[in-house]
């Protein structure tokens, strides 16, 4: 059966049916990759320097023999591990960075073996222009905005329960935002592997062709240490905003709630780290304050801090009263508060359809 050479839409396609290999280095791959791609590395992050220097300081024929040498001893260990992957499928994707040798070496074992074979022309380097297309879609976003506190994550999680589209930034990112987003939190992924992610997603819903607006928390562009792509961002900052208005005092609960029991080190570490902008007296109360016990005193200043500057980011928007809805909530309750955004938002796309029709 003859090695197929896929265009990246043709490959990702058939890649929802059939396993994806990438056999770029682990390294490479620990870095990111495809979502849920497995890793098969012709070469070890030792062996791929190798060759690469090799190639550049002799030639490209002696790379290739001392490529031969690694790939020679693992060929049958590589036939198992696709045997076990791919169970009774006899489909396999392969891809490599460029699309270049390393994917055609083991395209041609596999093919040998008696796999039907699918390459990806450019390699992973041409999936990764295609996610960032991607990032320039002007899909129909619907801002979530309020305060810190809000509890806007949950609300999107209710929101997407119920049938709405929901892009959850936070949950991609592994944080949840602030100086302590990342405390009980899994590892975040790569910068590369969060736009691989995000992108997918994106593109999901772009090629599904159903404008049903999408709900996607208000966040800052960086969340830990991820920052959100530029042409993201400034789509966020130009799409419709409904904000659940909920008061102080029912916000400072649910974060004593939410991060009261957290690591006293860590929160500590999170105050330190935005010591600057809070300020030198109203770190070393926020600090003094969290060591004697004193949570509520302590979130206080810490929700005061992050309401204020919520607000500047938030009026930083250009063209604000034409995007920004507020919708009064009188408790921190995901569930409650989503039927109200759910409610208030069919409501206005009614009102806008009428008056579209008059």
């Amino acid at each position: 059966m003859p090695i197929e050479k896929l265009n990246i839409e043709s490959f990702l396609e058939l890649a929802q049916q059939h396993p994806v290999l990438d056999v770029r280095s682990p390294g490479e791959y620990k870095h990111a990759q495809i979502p849920g791609a497995f890793n098969l590395p012709l070469f070890t992050d030792e062996e791929r320097k190798v060759v690469g220097t090799t190639y550049k300081q002799q030639s490209r024929e002696a790379a290739i023999k001392i490529g031969l040498e690694f790939f020679g001893p693992k060929m049958r260990t590589m036939i198992e591990t696709v045997e076990s992957i791919a169970g009774t499928g006899r489909q396999i994707l392969v891809h490599c960075w460029r699309g270049g040798m390393r994917s055609a070496g083991v395209a041609w074992l596999l093919d040998l073996y008696g796999f039907k074979v699918h390459t990806l022309i450019g390699g992973y380097k041409n999936y990764r222009n295609w996610i960032h297309e991607s990032f320039s879609f002007h899909l129909p976003l619907r801002i979530l905005g309020g305060y810190t506190g809000s509890g806007k994550t949950y609300v999107l999680d209710e929101l997407e329960k119920s049938g709405e589209i929901v892009i959850n930034l936070e949950r991609m990112a592994n944080h949840k935002g602030s100086a302590f987003g990342d405390i009980g939190m899994p590892d975040q992924p790569t910068q590369e592997m969060f736009e691989n992610l995000l992108g997918h997603e994106m593109r999901r819903l772009f090629d599904a062709g159903d404008f049903t607006p999408i709900w996607i928390e208000d966040e800052s562009q960086r969340i830990g240490h991820i920052n959100l792509p530029n042409a993201l961002w400034n789509t966020m900052r130009q799409s419709p905003v409904l904000f659940i208005d909920i008061p102080f005092e029912e916000r400072l609960k649910h974060i004593i709630n939410e991060y009261g029991n957290l690591d006293q080190e860590k929160m500590s570490k999170g105050i330190t780290r935005i010591q600057k902008r809070l300020g030198p007296a109203e770190t070393k109360t926020a600090l003094q304050t969290l060591s004697d016990g004193d949570i509520e005193s302590c979130f206080r200043i810490l929700l005061k801090y992050y309401d204020k500057h919520y607000n500047k980011a938030l009026n930083n928007r250009e063209e604000l009263q034409a995007l920004l809805t507020k919708v009064e909530c009188g408790m921190v309750d995901a569930k409650a508060n989503a039927g109200i955004v759910s409610r208030f938002h069919a409501k206005t796309q009614r009102n806008a359809k009428t008056q579209r029709t008059l």
